[in-house]
């Protein structure tokens, strides 16, 4: 996919769902992965033209693992121009040692979402970005249906009312495997998470139920996304 590709579903989910406006100055999640830096290059490539001028930040939030290298991902951010934060914190630590949790996934989250949202206050961002695609909504729905029974998924915007921040999701068009043609046509710089836990958890079962789900059921991907769609119109502005 290329770059061009990437800004057009883009600017259609900001543009539908009012994603941004003028004199926003907007954090981005960086976690280092393939769905975080095409978010990255997407929003870097829509601030040069779009008509609701407006500033980005990324942000990682380092949880302390001591294989993380996180050299490639400044060296793009000075390249872009853009400036970038790491936040430094002993999540892993608190987690994997102290607690020795044995489902991290949702305490992580948490932490690593306050840390997040501190750093983002102190630069002065009123939004940030994050990087969940199409895929990533079906399977939260799906997680949601399965293991809370209730169907549920992101929206495209969330207002944080304690943190007076807004949430907002600009790669919601976005299938996964755009994402991974444009990281691989653009060789862009993607760090492996260094968690133990990765690929170990009920999002990746979903993720794998969903793709067993599409190649034996054609079709099914965009009709689920309608389905979930037509209650996303409900967030529209």
């Amino acid at each position: 996919m290329r770059l061009q590709q990437v800004l057009s579903v883009t600017r259609k989910a900001i543009d539908d769902y009012h994603m941004i406006e003028e004199g926003d100055k907007i954090a981005i999640g960086i976690s280092g992965g393939k769905d975080s830096l095409t978010l990255l290059y997407a929003l870097h490539g829509l601030k040069r033209f779009y008509p609701n001028h407006f500033d980005i930040h990324a942000v990682t939030v380092d949880l302390g693992f001591d294989n993380l290298n996180l050299d490639r991902i400044v060296s793009l951010c000075e390249e872009l121009q853009v400036p970038y934060t790491i936040v430094k914190t002993d999540i892993a630590q608190i987690i994997f040692e102290d607690r020795k949790e044995s489902n991290p996934c949702s305490l992580c989250a948490k932490m690593r979402k306050g840390a997040l949202n501190q750093a983002i206050k102190e630069q002065g961002c009123n939004k940030v970005a994050y990087a969940h695609h199409k895929d990533d909504v079906e399977e939260t729905m799906l997680l949601s249906l399965i293991y809370e029974g209730r169907f549920h998924t992101f929206s495209p915007v969330t207002y944080l009312d304690r943190m007076e921040l807004t949430v907002i999701r600009p790669l919601l068009y976005m299938n996964e495997m755009d994402v991974i043609g444009f990281v691989k046509k653009n060789q862009v710089p993607v760090v492996k998470s260094p968690c133990p836990a990765d690929g170990n958890t009920k999002r990746e079962y979903v993720h794998l139920l969903l793709k067993q789900l599409i190649q034996e059921n054609p079709g099914v991907k965009e009709r689920m996304f309608t389905a979930i769609q037509n209650g996303l119109d409900a967030w529209k502005l």
